[in-house]
């Protein structure tokens, strides 16, 4: 396995604050889709533009859906075809499209 690259401290510190805030950002468009100001259609078609979102895993967004826990993310996951490794970025066309069906039935 190849080392990590080598930083200067100011370098780290950097990474470290960008990556924090990143996770921030993502942990508020969890809370935001939990309350139903942001819908899954939404999120999916953002997921091309901003890298943020496009780097969101599905299961962790479908399990913040409302009504949706682990069990149910992942089973749909399972029924579509996604693997649980998958990104927002990754889905297709009819991945994302089944995923709207899947949950707006639930």
């Amino acid at each position: 396995m190849p080392l990590p690259p080598t930083l200067t401290p100011d370098q780290r510190k950097a990474a470290l604050e960008k990556a924090a805030q990143a996770r921030r950002e993502r942990a508020q468009i969890k809370e935001q889709l939990k309350s139903g100001s942001i819908a899954l259609p939404d999120l999916l078609s953002r997921a091309g533009s901003d890298e943020l979102v496009g780097k969101m895993k599905v299961v962790s967004v479908l399990e913040s859906l409302p009504g949706l826990g682990k069990v149910k993310a992942r089973r749909l996951m399972e029924q579509i075809g996604i693997s649980e490794t998958r990104r927002l970025q990754g889905l297709g066309t009819n991945q994302r499209e089944a995923l709207i069906k899947g949950t707006s039935r639930s």
